[in-house]
């Protein structure tokens, strides 16, 4: 989109929206509008299917912005984008013209093998469950890992055939609807099964900067407010300031914040540049997966910062700074982001050449 106008009144409309998503706990009509019109939802359509097949850097830049006004709807577009890059690349022609006959189309998924699949003329009948698929109540397809003969396969489905569970009750990312998805002896022709293989290094770290994304953004999206107070009346209690900037320590706090978020910003678009090479080993891909789950730390750490610059009145309910302290403490967190686990994989890679 190059009307920075039209742009920025969607990601407003978007911001406006935000506290009524948690409320919702989905995206509403409007926000899932704006995300239309923002074209976010045709990222990883293929071209050939009038699609956006962007690079990473773009795509982590293009989900930050969405994820600075709301994080829950930034976080339902990027996996909605993860489960088009599996789909764009594992089905036929002729399926795939069926699941992007409408580019815009939103996807949800979850590459758990939640399910078993029997074979049958014509294709498999799946039986079972998927928790925590993002997005699951308004999305138009959903891609499922699925065991058939004991091995893994992924099966596209109508989500209109699969029963929804509302279990996502949880402290941040409320609005992202990551409810689980039930399937009762579901008949899914041949053309929509597809063998499940591994992901390489450049998949694997395009699915972290999916889930990244959202939440630099939203780190973005509390020192904008945090900005914002700085622009008023606002003194620091129990002091002779007059206002918040006259503090050394304020200014401080804040300066280190700022930091924060644009070192995970930086970290980000790094990784994505190396992404986008095209060039990287598995040792590579445990290198930048660290990186990213140090990004998504200094997202945390910069939002403390910018809480205790508030003070209390940053946990009002009203604030939007304790919602998106909430969203990030928990998209932080996704198994893309574990820090442990990338540290320990690492690890493994640096002495596996030594261990002969």
């Amino acid at each position: 989109m190059n009307d920075d106008t039209t742009k920025n009144g969607l990601l407003a409309a978007l911001r406006d929206q935000a506290e009524k998503t948690e409320q919702d706990e989905r995206p509403t009509p409007e926000s899932l509008a704006a995300l239309r019109s923002l074209g976010v939802l045709a990222l990883r359509t293929p071209r050939a299917h009038s699609g956006a097949e962007a690079d990473a850097v773009t795509i982590a830049r293009r989900l930050a912005a969405v994820g600075r006004a709301c994080p829950s709807s930034a976080w339902v577009a990027g996996t909605s984008l993860t489960a088009k890059n599996l789909a764009g690349h594992a089905y036929t022609e002729a399926t795939a013209a069926e699941l992007f006959a409408d580019p815009d189309a939103l996807f949800c998924g979850s590459g758990l093998p939640g399910g078993r699949g029997d074979r049958v003329p014509g294709g498999v009948r799946v039986t079972g469950s998927w928790p925590n698929v993002s997005g699951c109540e308004d999305a138009g397809w959903a891609s499922l890992g699925v065991l058939v003969d004991g091995s893994m396969f992924f099966v596209v489905v109508p989500t209109a055939e699969l029963t929804v569970e509302r279990t996502w009750h949880m402290a941040g990312m409320r609005g992202t609807g990551s409810h689980t998805l039930v399937a009762r002896e579901l008949l899914v022709p041949d053309g929509r099964l597809a063998t499940a293989s591994p992901f390489g290094p450049g998949d694997r770290l395009l699915y972290g900067i999916a889930v990244l994304a959202p939440v630099v953004g939203a780190a973005q999206g509390a020192l904008d407010a945090t900005t914002e107070m700085f622009a008023s009346d606002r003194r620091p209690f129990m002091s002779a300031h007059s206002r918040m900037g006259e503090s050394a320590g304020v200014r401080h706090w804040l300066a280190e914040a700022a930091h924060l978020v644009h070192r995970a910003e930086n970290t980000m678009l790094a990784v994505a540049a190396r992404v986008d090479t095209g060039v990287l080993s598995d040792r590579d891909g445990h290198q930048q997966r660290l990186d990213l789950a140090d990004a998504a730390r200094d997202c945390r750490a910069a939002v403390e910062l910018m809480l205790d610059l508030h003070g209390a009145s940053g946990f009002r309910t009203g604030n939007r700074l304790q919602r998106v302290w909430r969203d990030v403490a928990v998209g932080s967190r996704h198994p893309h982001l574990n820090p442990y686990l990338a540290t320990e994989d690492l690890g493994a890679a640096l002495v596996a050449p030594l261990a002969g």
